[in-house]
């Protein structure tokens, strides 16, 4: 945060300048690989390498790792595969769509091993009972922002089964508000610290949406047996969305089960571990058949959300309402880096610069709204026309650089529209030291040509900077 301002834009110290290009490189790291989406094949990598047996559980698709076909090349019945996520693990090998594989040592993004995440669709995160190191983090985060699907799947507060003082709540939260990529919210919800004995929470009704109904079924009810739920923050993440919840609950809180977006992935969130339980395992541990619930309709959840995650289903989820059809994947914006300068967006002259005083996310350009410390406005813009049939997701990165000081007054601020809709505002108060990643859904916006704006304005005293780079709207 910077102290006054100049005369042309902008004050930023040089100390501050350099500050900034360490904070963009390390948010670097590991971003240059991108998930390979095969056309008739949808890889699915489920973790074990995170205590996912410890105590009483035993989250897995098989005990042959990293290859189920090991244990039995074509399986018919959930017993063909041990684990109590075999029968899981078993529907989507039958469909024949499907190829799978267990992580069982730390998760990379962009290395050479054949369980790093550059080589599948969608990660399972079936309950994890140790934390996830920093570069895990990043990986995951990375593997999402780039297009993976994320499935989490938590338990109740207090589950610590193998003991070091963390649960799958705590893990789950530290790997969403405490990693390199993007730690404000990411996903747009946080998982809440009960243990909620029993229930079958009920889904919204949403006849076109994709998980609730998919190609595995029509999803009515899951089953809570000692679970939580989720608080939704749609102000930090306008795509998420509770599809199922909890007996009492709507809106915002109780969500059991729950959908988002980020950067060009998708995310799942289940509040259980006993909707994925078959009820078979290795020998010694007791467990809970609530695949086979009658009372719910946990296999069709747990399937069409594994299709929605990996893109093999169509149709949009997390807020969206685009779906529907076919599309073709891509990434619409020009000049998304700024990179070729003052082209293909409409904007304030000075905005687009390689200036030195503000550095870039990546290259030498980036966008730099305000600044000046005086009463001022500027915009950046870009018409985009958004296929009919897609989902679509707008991202940026955003780094606000202040020289004031109140903590509860926005004095100056900057408004992400999309068409009609306002996206977000931020201001002075969102000052932070480095670039964070922004996410909206857009798909309600398919099959219309829609002007891309961010408005920034300034009061008259204090610079406010805001800048911004890296920008994308990706369609699936």
């Amino acid at each position: 945060m910077l102290g006054s301002s100049r005369s042309r834009h902008r004050l930023t110290t040089a100390l501050a300048g350099f500050a900034l290009l360490v904070t963009g490189a390390a948010l670097q790291v590991g971003t240059a690989a991108t998930p390979a989406h095969a056309a008739t094949t949808y890889r699915v990598l489920f973790d074990d390498g995170h205590a996912e047996e410890a105590g009483n559980a035993d989250w897995i698709i098989s005990t042959s790792k990293p290859d189920p076909l090991s244990q039995d090349s074509s399986p018919s019945s959930e017993t063909d595969w041990t684990g109590a996520l075999s029968s899981w693990g078993v529907d989507l090998q039958k469909t024949g769509s499907y190829s799978m594989k267990t992580a069982t040592s730390a998760l990379t993004y962009g290395g050479s091993s054949t369980t790093d995440l550059s080589n599948f669709d969608a990660l399972v995160l079936p309950e994890p009972n140790t934390l996830f190191t920093t570069a895990e983090k990043t990986a995951i985060m990375n593997f999402v922002n780039n297009g993976g699907g994320l499935f989490m799947i938590s338990d109740h507060t207090g589950a610590d089964r193998n003991s070091d003082g963390y649960d799958a709540v705590e893990i789950l939260n530290d790997l969403m508000t405490n990693n390199s990529v993007d730690s404000t919210d990411p996903f747009g919800f946080s998982i809440d610290t009960l243990d909620i004995s029993s229930g079958y929470p009920a889904a919204i009704s949403d006849s076109s949406d994709p998980v609730l109904n998919g190609a595995y079924g029509t999803v009515t009810k899951s089953l809570i047996a000692d679970g939580t739920t989720a608080t939704l923050k749609p102000a930090d993440n306008s795509s998420v969305k509770g599809l199922v919840y909890r007996s009492g609950y709507s809106g915002n809180t109780g969500a059991f089960f729950a959908t988002s977006t980020f950067g060009s992935g998708r995310v799942a969130f289940w509040g259980d571990s006993s909707p994925i339980d078959d009820g078979t395992g290795q020998s010694g541990n007791t467990l809970y058949d609530g695949w086979n619930d009658s009372g719910a309709t946990n296999a069709a959840l747990a399937l069409n959300a594994t299709a929605w995650l990996t893109g093999a289903s169509s149709g949009s989820s997390g807020g969206g309402g685009g779906g529907g059809g076919t599309c073709t994947s891509a990434q619409l914006l020009g000049n998304p880096g700024f990179e070729s300068g003052n082209t293909t967006w409409t904007a304030t002259s000075g905005v687009i610069t390689s200036s030195s005083s503000e550095a870039a996310r990546t290259g030498s350009y980036k966008a730099w709204l305000d600044g000046y410390g005086s009463a001022h406005t500027d915009t950046l813009s870009q018409s985009v026309t958004i296929p009919s049939g897609c989902s679509a997701t707008l991202s940026f990165y955003l780094h606000i650089d202040t020289a004031e000081t109140t903590t509860s007054t926005a004095y100056d601020k900057l408004t992400v529209t999309a068409g009609s809709t306002t996206l977000a505002t931020y201001s002075n108060l969102n000052a932070a030291s480095g670039y964070v990643l922004k996410s909206f859904d857009v798909s309600s916006l398919a099959g219309t040509t829609a002007t891309i704006k961010f408005s920034g304005v300034e009061g008259s005293t204090l610079q406010t900077s805001f800048v911004i780079d890296d920008t994308a709207l990706n369609v699936s």
